[in-house]
């Protein structure tokens, strides 16, 4: 009987960084209808990242960070917002 190795996935971070043009009501709008947040904890994210810099919307397997990413940087692009995401490989 052959045994067939399972590798888990790599995790990706899709980050959200701090600018001065995008709004902070636009941040938490953005992790609730893309990330699935609710408003508490897409409130806390968006302060972390408006006061550190950056902060973490979500882990999640590649493909699925990546269309998260998309969708993000659609939405901005649409409501003319400059914010920029980024993936982070998690260790």
């Amino acid at each position: 009987m052959q045994r067939t190795e399972v590798k888990i996935p790599k995790m990706y971070a899709v980050t959200l960084y701090n600018d001065d043009i995008t709004t902070m009501d636009f941040v938490v709008e953005l992790l609730t209808k893309i990330f699935h947040m609710n408003s508490a904890d897409a409130s806390i994210i968006m302060m972390n990242v408006h006061q550190v810099g950056k902060g973490v919307a979500g882990v999640y397997t590649y493909d699925i960070a990546v269309t998260k990413k998309a969708q993000a940087d659609k939405m901005a692009a649409e409501k003319g917002f400059p914010l920029r995401l980024g993936l982070e490989i998690m260790p």
